[in-house]
């Protein structure tokens, strides 16, 4: 009985009644913390689809990369959309949005800030497999042990690596160690399409060298850098970055020709109805087949289809070397050479 009249007294107290009359919530509940993580705010003017918040993602289907249709106005945009119902609002989208501004937002995060960059410099060292002799040299070299073998493969720890580039300069293969630029990724495309397109158009000019190729014969020309070097430098006018940019793409670079002899072509058409991409078609003003390039993939089977052996295929592969001249070799391609190699 006196508990009860102890706690019927203490509930009367004037000080109990201030207090519930005056009662807030702390201010550290009440307001949204700065570290507060919401859903991911998408400012998709920013984005450059280089989907790299759709590989980060740990949850499945809580965000994913679209594309709008195009309108009489311009291209359709593309940009990431969230999905609330699987997005678990862990932040890891825009820790590796590589835009600036951020594609993505969601609350302050230490790793966007520029102490704790996910990515500290502007440049990513990768190991690229496919020019990668297994030497082993900036395994060796380097300083923090960022670099380790899985599945029988080089690879680098990107969150170890600090950047420092030792493991570039002891690598002995000519772009089998890469220094990845992590921005500006469209004018990075621009400018390895520019390149791509100046080989392809320079070799399908040697129309009388190709047509006159023995089976087992090489063709080899320097082809000048200089011939499209003022229009990268317009892509991107660091020269240093188009330069490594460049060379990237050229040495691991392989072109698949497809030469077309119009004077020799029966138009049997077997070829037009084997094209999987109807690049290929029978102009009748001109009483001729005729090819789209920028729809033609290059994937031989018109070359395989022609019973007349009008249409030619090649291989082309190249280097760039220190004089900036890009090294070319060209050869007829064997399909089953060409496989094996793959």
């Amino acid at each position: 009985m006196s508990s009860l009249m102890w706690y019927i007294f203490d509930f009367a107290r004037k000080a109990w009644a201030d207090a519930f009359t005056d009662a807030k919530t702390h201010p550290e509940i009440a307001e949204k913390p700065e570290r507060f993580r919401d859903f991911p705010k998408v400012n998709k003017e920013y984005c450059i689809g280089c989907g790299a918040c759709t590989v980060s993602c740990p949850s499945p289907n809580a965000i994913k990369i679209i594309r709008e249709k195009d309108t009489e106005e311009g291209e359709g945009m593309t940009y990431p959309v969230i999905n609330p119902g699987a997005c678990i609002r862990c932040g890891f989208c825009a820790e590796v949005c590589p835009t600036d501004p951020k594609t993505l937002e969601c609350g302050l995060n230490h790793l966007i800030l520029p102490e704790f960059n996910i990515i500290p410099s502007k440049r990513q060292y990768i190991v690229d497999d496919y020019l990668c002799i297994k030497c082993k040299k900036c395994m060796k070299q380097c300083p923090v042990d960022a670099i380790e073998i899985v599945n029988d493969k080089l690879q680098v720890d990107q969150l170890k690596c600090i950047s420092c580039g030792d493991c570039l300069k002891v690598c002995p293969v000519n772009g089998a160690m890469k220094g990845v630029f992590v921005e500006n990724l469209q004018d990075q495309k621009d400018l390895i399409l520019l390149a791509v397109n100046y080989l392809e158009d320079y070799i399908n000019n040697k129309e009388e060298d190709l047509r006159s190729l023995e089976t087992n014969g090489l063709l080899q020309y320097e082809v000048p850098l200089s011939g499209i070097w003022d229009e990268a430098l317009k892509i991107i006018p660091d020269e240093e970055v188009a330069l490594e940019i460049i060379s990237n793409a050229i040495n691991r670079l392989k072109i698949r020709v497809i030469d077309w002899d119009k004077d020799k072509c029966k138009k049997c058409q077997l070829c037009v109805g084997e094209c999987p991409t109807e690049c290929i078609s029978f102009d009748k003003d001109e009483d001729a087949i005729v090819r789209d390039k920028d729809k033609c993939l290059r994937c031989s089977i018109c070359y395989q289809t022609c019973p007349f052996s009008v249409i030619k295929y090649f291989i082309a592969k190249f280097a760039l070397g220190d004089d900036e001249i890009i090294h070319t070799t060209v050869k007829a391609s064997s399909l089953n050479e060409e496989i094996f190699m793959e």
